[in-house]
């Protein structure tokens, strides 16, 4: 394999186009802003010049291609170590010092460098030039004075969303970020600029001044808002959610995310939310204690079958449910009737949204039109378990085999937003168990009410459109009446173990028993507290 060798050290390389990406996957650290491995590189920064043997000027290593044999200088360079100290104090000659209250601080390149590259002490005396903040979108802010100008959002707009509403307006020392006249930044992946800005420019206005990053706990996890499974870690503090940022994952997502996946926690502290278990008593739902509503939930599903005999109840399993809740849901409702038919739930649809770069027109990114993140994967259940089953709609339109004899239905929800405005004709007179998180028309009709979990606030995997079964784990707790799905299928199943989703993957077996949640590569061991001397 080839190598060059970087301050010293031998680094190998494949197919890296350039000595910056080689380092950084080598785990060394070249100073760089305008470059991001989804993006063009322009080497418009310059704070990654290395010094290369052979060649009398300093060269841009994230444009520079490694030849093997190769010997570079960054750190160990006289005149990358000067230049690198000049960028560094043009950058900052304009550049607020208003750290304290910008968002960006805690994860800003800027602060980073100016630690690790830059001077101690700034020459400059005269008055910074200050320029006003710019509302560029529906959900993005342009602090100008703060930028930097590495075009990264501009170059995204134009290679990845392909629809190039912002710009470089001016030259030289007047030059700005801004949008195309009459084109505001509001298409559906606008807020992968802010992760691409290395400094505090564009700001998401839903995060603004609501925490500081350094406060916040990641969990990996997977968006709930489609079937493209994107890869996302959520950040909360004091089981508050406050943002969700992307996870890479080179076969699904990238570096990119949509803002739907962005904005998808918001509903988890919707005020209408599914609080407390209810059940109907002489014709009206009344609250009750939890386990009260579920053995009344259990003996009325038992109660059909002794009555009416197989294929009286029935259980409808949520594209919103992890594997392993439909799994042990599907488990619990075969164990009282061996013929319950085990039922897809809602799919909503709409088209695909496809990104294309603006000039090669190639696919750069898509947005599935399948609004569940895991229809695939109850349909592998249901596979898996066997026995009769069906969809949503057949069971609404009556259409659903001896659909007359199904006296008690288990019905999961979970979803984003109210999914049921109606009771379909086909649920008209049955005894309905509606486990769900946002009120609907079902669970106003209801017998048994069972506040539940959202997505975020349990732990197991999901299968995306493309067959990829991937994990994720609870980042908050549910609120203190509701209840994770997971939890209460065990309970009733006679288990009194805590529910492990490994475990239970484990006992799926198949395609379910090598998934396990990915490990954190920026995962590092919380330093003690260091007092300093005031």
């Amino acid at each position: 394999m080839p190598k060059f060798t970087l301050d010293g050290k031998s680094i190998e390389f494949t197919n890296q186009k350039s000595i910056l990406q080689a380092a950084i996957d080598a785990g060394v650290e070249v100073p760089h802003y305008c470059y991001h491995p989804g993006l063009s590189a322009p080497a418009s920064c310059r704070i990654c010049l290395v010094e290369v043997e052979g060649i009398p000027k300093l060269v841009p290593s994230c444009y520079t291609p490694p030849r093997d044999g190769m010997i570079v200088y960054n750190r160990t360079s006289t005149k990358a170590v000067a230049n690198q100290k000049q960028v560094m104090e043009y950058l900052l000659i304009n550049h607020p010092l208003d750290c304290p209250v910008c968002d960006k601080a805690g994860e800003c390149l800027l602060q980073d460098y100016s630690y690790g590259y830059g001077r101690s002490e700034s020459r400059f005396e005269e008055d910074k030039i200050k320029n006003p903040k710019k509302d560029v979108g529906e959900h993005v802010l342009l602090y100008t004075d703060r930028c930097i100008m590495c075009t990264r959002c501009v170059r995204f707009t134009r290679e990845v969303a392909g629809t190039s509403e912002l710009m470089v307006d001016g030259r030289g020392h007047k030059e700005e970020i801004d949008i195309a006249p009459g084109r505001p930044l509001n298409n559906k992946l606008s807020l992968n600029v802010i992760d691409l800005c290395p400094v505090g420019a564009l700001l998401d206005k839903s995060f603004l001044f609501q925490q500081r990053v350094w406060l916040l706990k990641r969990t990996a996890s997977i968006s709930p808002v489609d079937a493209g499974g994107e890869n996302i870690w959520i950040e909360q503090n004091e089981n508050a959610i406050h943002r969700i940022k992307p996870r890479y994952n080179a076969s699904v997502n990238k570096w990119w995310i949509s803002n739907d996946t962005r904005h998808s926690y918001k509903v988890v502290a919707a005020e209408s939310r599914l609080k407390v278990p209810m059940t109907r008593d002489f014709g009206a739902l009344a609250e009750t204690r939890y386990g009260d509503a579920i053995r009344k939930a259990d003996a009325q599903l038992r109660k059909s079958v002794t009555e009416s005999g197989a294929g009286s109840i029935a259980a409808v399993l949520s594209p919103m449910l992890s594997c392993e809740e439909a799994y042990l849901l599907a488990k619990y409702i075969r164990s009282i009737d061996s013929s319950a038919p085990l039922i897809l739930g809602p799919v909503p649809k709409t088209a695909d949204d496809v990104f294309t770069h603006s000039v090669s027109k190639q696919e750069t990114f898509r947005i599935q039109g399948e609004k569940v993140p895991n229809r695939r994967g109850i349909e592998r259940v249901i596979e898996l378990l066997g026995g009769p089953r069906g969809t949503w709609d057949e069971l609404a339109q009556g259409a659903l085999p001896n659909a007359s004899n199904i006296k008690s239905l288990w019905i999961t929800g979970g979803y984003l937003s109210r999914w049921a405005s109606d009771v379909p004709s086909g649920l008209i007179g049955k005894f309905l168990i509606v486990q769900d998180t946002l009120p609907t028309a079902l669970s106003e009709k209801a017998d048994v009410v069972l506040p539940s979990a959202f997505w975020c606030e349990k732990s197991g995997c999901w299968e995306n459109h493309a067959g990829v079964i991937q994990a994720f784990a609870a980042a908050v707790e549910p609120p203190v009446a509701a209840r994770r799905e997971s939890d209460i299928y065990l309970k009733l199943l006679g288990k009194p173990e805590a529910f492990d989703p490994v475990r239970t993957r484990q006992d799926m077996g198949g395609a379910f028993a090598a998934v396990a949640l990915p490990a954190d590569p920026e995962t590092t061991t919380e330093p003690a507290m260091e007092f300093a001397e005031l």
